[in-house]
């Protein structure tokens, strides 16, 4: 075969590959081209051979250039080849330079490489976001609390959060937040003397609890506590009356005429067991005395041995109790008769 026609064939080869990456990038390279953000053709085939798509970095190198933010191709490769979102990194710097927030590109690919949404993280330092506490999602709406007093306080409070973007790695997340301003606000509530006061200053709670810096070591900036809601448990109907004043008195005089029941009804126990335990007492004595009074026959017996008593002072004796005992008949038979 001839060489001219091997060579030939090798160039028709080589040009039909040319055309073909010369077509699969170009629409690319025009684009970079003619947005201004200018990518030289070798370097879109060189990102193809690092299997880095190339419409996703010149995209956001567009985006960068017409934000007047100069960065090079290389470090987005960098964070594509790390794992990071390149598009996601690049618009939350565009957002933190229009808002005059200072954010380099090195803290903003370490904020998404640790697994936080960079662009969401700017965007709540621009506008900051409120959160429930408690979160509603967790299965609870409201804090339970309880004043000096034992009256308990069913609490809802929206926290409003701003994202401090240089402690977004490492810091603590909304669930830490919500989890201190609940603490907080109970704690604050146990230490008010009365829950009246808790009802009529609301704003003292929120006040205190936002004072004592709760947002140490998180990733957000508290801007605000605000109690969305307070109310007092256990009473029942107390959204539909006026005065709950007057029916947490009526309630608690109820209970304290049940604790005094309770107490009487001890007491009365008590008495019941106190009367069976004397009649216990007084059989059992009579028990001793029937007891002593069998050992009287022994003495007597005793006596006839020893000569210390006669057959005389027997019957003598035997008569007085047969008259003693008829005396005693005679006043139960009158007694009965009356």
């Amino acid at each position: 075969m001839p060489i001219g026609f091997i060579l030939s064939v090798l160039v028709s080869i080589a040009v039909l590959v040319f055309v073909f990456v010369f077509f699969s990038f170009l629409g690319v390279w025009v684009r970079a081209l003619t947005s201004g953000a200018r990518v030289s053709f070798f370097n879109l085939v060189a990102m193809k051979l690092r299997k880095v798509p190339p419409k996703i970095i010149v995209d956001a190198r567009i985006q960068l250039v017409k934000a007047g933010i100069g960065l090079n191709t290389d470090l987005l490769e960098t964070h594509f080849l790390a794992g990071g979102h390149v598009i996601n990194v690049v618009q939350a710097l565009i957002a933190a330079d229009k808002a005059n927030i200072k954010l380099s590109f090195e803290r903003a690919v370490a904020i998404d490489l640790a697994g936080r949404d960079v662009y969401d993280a700017v965007r709540t330092s621009v506008n900051p976001k409120v959160i429930d506490c408690p979160d509603p999602a967790k299965g609870t709406n409201m804090l339970d609390a309880v004043a000096k007093d034992g009256i308990r306080l069913l609490v809802k409070a929206r926290v409003t959060v701003r994202a401090n973007l240089d402690r977004l790695v490492g810091g603590a997340t909304e669930d830490t937040i919500i989890a201190r301003v609940g603490q907080g606000i109970v704690s604050a509530i146990g230490s008010s003397g009365s829950y009246k006061n808790v009802l009529e200053n609301p704003d003292d709670i929120s006040r205190r609890v936002l004072d004592s810096g709760l947002d140490a070591q998180t990733a957000f900036e508290i801007v605000s506590i605000d109690i969305a809601d307070v109310s007092v448990a256990g009473v029942s109907g107390a959204r539909e009356v006026a005065n709950v004043g007057a029916l947490l008195e009526t309630e608690r005089a109820e209970a304290d005429k049940n604790m005094r029941q309770a107490e009487a009804e001890g007491r009365r126990a008590m008495a019941v067991a106190s009367e069976q335990e004397m009649r216990a007492r007084v059989q059992e004595m009579q028990a001793k005395v029937i007891e002593a009074q069998a050992e009287v026959p022994l003495a007597i017996a005793g006596a006839f041995k020893e000569g210390n008593l006669g057959i005389m002072d027997f019957y003598r004796m035997q008569n007085i109790l047969a008259d003693t005992s008829m005396r005693e008949s005679l006043a139960d038979d009158t007694e009965g008769g009356d």
